[in-house]
């Protein structure tokens, strides 16, 4: 008898738009905290005790919220929105206030990276006014790095991952191309390291695993493309992995690099095992293309969340896998 199709434990509903990205805090405090960026410029700070929203946040104007993510502590939220700003936001002791900005100049979809670099310091990678330019900064002083321009013609600046590497140059920047085209850039050299090209598309989205030295990208084609990283740093195109229907617009690992998912423009996500890339589950509850996910970060493995964002603008949480799986 086959097994029932999976559920979420629940849906929270009330965001107003299409729902771009999500982003948790559960793992030093209580309550646990997912933060979803809306179409409609909102960003939600949602309370997984009470399921409701905690406070609502309006700092882009009414642009499209893309990306979020949070600095030394839940309260020091950062926000990219299509009004080509990134926002500071201090939301400690009740306090919502948007303290600083970073002009990006782009209106694109690309979403930023962020990368600690050392303790209450970080770079951050974001499209910059040429369709083709990253930007790299200095946080919390917004100091700029470097501006990295490819010399050909690869077209707009998709999607971007930094990550420091344990030994050798460092931080390295990960970026996708319009063309189909991925670079590995040294970011203190202002160099490119490795070119492949991944997909006939542009590349939509990609994820990275610095400890295996993997990565996996998508585009609106019907598959998935592996890459590896050698000891040359040169990127190594791996076998793709097929898709039932085309388009993915995002793919997120799991903090403990056991599982990996994938957003699809079929209004599913797509579960598979991290190390083979075997596929595990798909999980059908949206009425639309699903837009964002996001693994929690819970320090007990038995209370991790996977969060599915939706153009339907719901957003649904699933508790999945919790035993590694050997893929």
């Amino acid at each position: 008898m086959s097994l029932p199709a999976p559920t979420p434990i629940y849906t929270l509903r009330g965001a107003g738009g299409a729902i771009n990205t999500l982003h948790f805090s559960c793992a030093d405090a209580s309550p646990p905290l997912l933060y979803s960026g809306s179409g409609k410029g909102t960003v939600h700070v949602w309370n997984l005790t009470t399921r409701r929203a905690e406070k609502v946040l309006e700092g882009h104007s009414g642009n499209s919220v893309i990306w979020l993510n949070t600095l030394a502590s839940r309260d020091a939220l950062i926000s990219q929105g299509r009004d080509k700003r990134v926002c500071m936001w201090d939301l400690s002791e009740g306090r919502s206030e948007v303290t600083e900005s970073v002009w990006t100049g782009s209106v694109g979809f690309c979403h930023c990276s962020l990368l600690e670099i050392n303790s209450g310091s970080w770079l951050l990678a974001h499209p910059g006014e040429r369709m083709e330019e990253v930007q790299v900064v200095e946080l919390p002083s917004r100091t700029p790095v470097c501006s990295l321009v490819p010399d050909a013609k690869l077209g707009m600046i998709m999607c971007l991952k930094l990550w420091q590497p344990d030994s050798g140059p460092g931080p390295l920047l990960l970026a996708g191309y319009e063309d189909g085209s991925l670079l590995l850039w040294d970011v203190s050299q202002r160099s490119v390291l490795s070119r492949v090209t991944t997909h006939p598309e542009p590349v939509m989205c990609l994820a990275f695993d610095p400890r295996r030295l993997q990565g996996i990208s998508g585009s609106s084609d019907k598959n998935l493309w592996s890459w590896t990283l050698d000891g040359q740093q040169n990127l190594q195109v791996k076998d793709p992995v097929a898709l039932i229907n085309p388009g993915v617009s995002q793919l997120c690992v799991r903090g403990d690099c056991k599982i990996l998912a994938s957003a699809g423009w079929d209004h599913r996500v797509r579960v598979f095992g991290w190390k083979k890339l075997q596929p595990l589950a798909v999980l059908q509850h949206h009425s639309d293309m699903v837009l964002s996910v996001a693994f929690s970060d819970h320090q007990d493995p038995r209370s991790r969340l996977l969060a599915a964002g939706s153009k339907d603008r719901r957003i649904s949480l699933w508790s999945i896998c919790t035993e590694e799986p050997s893929y």
